[in-house]
């Protein structure tokens, strides 16, 4: 049995199943099995009010997952938090992960946008490090949304690629979308291409590398990743886009700063994090 927690209220119960089950088809099979609201069958589209107790089949129960830490949160206030997301953590629920995720360190923390994945207004990729901005209602999810596309949010990154840049800082605008030929890649040769732009900055020249710094104008999915390989910079450590690094283990990608207008006061917010200890252990190496 499954209390409905109050910050659940107004959510979908196949929805709330599905992040406890493992996945929205695991959820709608407990419910064709008999789940019970409150000792009442209801339809997978049923609303939850928070409080009620929800019986799932035994056959149906999925293992107990213990949520992950939260990360280090750097601002946080009644409509908005900061954190600093750690490498190898994934931001929200999907195939192959659900109870281990950012949303579910921070649940009840955050709200706003899909309930599916509340306060999620950008993302970073689960093997990149730093800074994410987080909603705590459905009218801030709205305002960071809206400076999202406005591009009132500064958002900079450290990496550390192979090669030689032709120029000390550039501008990359080149369109992205899902592969023609592998949809789970991202690159230029798309039917869906989506405007992309990314802005650079040699900070270090360490031959056969350097190290940039990288300011996102849009934020599409793989983007700095992609845009990187394709002016023949891959980054470090990239094994779909660029050449994997046994002695690092993961990307050296890290969103370094990040600023904006507070969606309510105005005021600007501006934090930075460091480079982690094992992008920085490399670095020195």
């Amino acid at each position: 049995m499954v209390i409905v927690p109050s910050e659940a209220a107004g959510e979908r119960l196949d929805r709330f199943l599905a992040g406890r089950l493992g996945s929205r088809a695991a959820a709608e099979r407990a419910i064709a099995d008999g789940v019970l609201v409150d000792g009442v069958a209801r339809a997978k589209s049923h609303r939850l009010a928070g409080g009620e107790d929800v019986h799932v089949p035994e056959q149906a129960e999925a293992p107990a997952i213990e949520p992950p830490p939260a990360p280090p949160i750097l601002f946080e206030d009644e409509h908005l938090l900061v954190v600093d997301k750690p490498a190898g953590l994934v931001v929200h629920p999907g195939a192959g992960h659900a109870g281990d995720t950012l949303v579910d360190a921070l649940r009840g923390r955050i709200a706003g946008g899909d309930p599916e994945r509340p306060g999620i207004v950008h993302r970073l990729d689960r093997d990149t490090s730093g800074l994410m901005v987080l909603a705590r209602s459905d009218e801030a999810y709205e305002r960071l949304a809206r400076s999202i596309r406005e591009r009132e949010v500064e958002r900079r990154y450290l990496a550390l690629v192979q090669g030689s840049p032709q120029s000390r800082t550039g501008k990359i605008d080149a369109p992205v979308g899902r592969d023609r030929g592998d949809p789970t890649r991202v690159s230029l040769d798309s039917d869906t291409p989506r405007q992309a732009v990314t802005r650079f900055e040699v900070i270090e020249l360490r031959p056969p590398y350097a190290l940039l710094s990288l300011r996102l104008e849009t934020g599409r999915m793989h983007q700095i990743r992609v845009h990187l390989s394709a002016i023949d910079l891959p980054v470090v450590g990239d094994s779909v886009y660029g050449i994997a690094e046994p002695e690092l283990g993961r990307q050296f990608l890290h969103a370094a700063e990040l600023a904006f207008p507070h969606p309510f006061t105005g005021e600007e917010v501006r934090l930075s994090s460091p480079l982690p200890a094992d992008l920085q252990s490399f670095l020195d190496r």
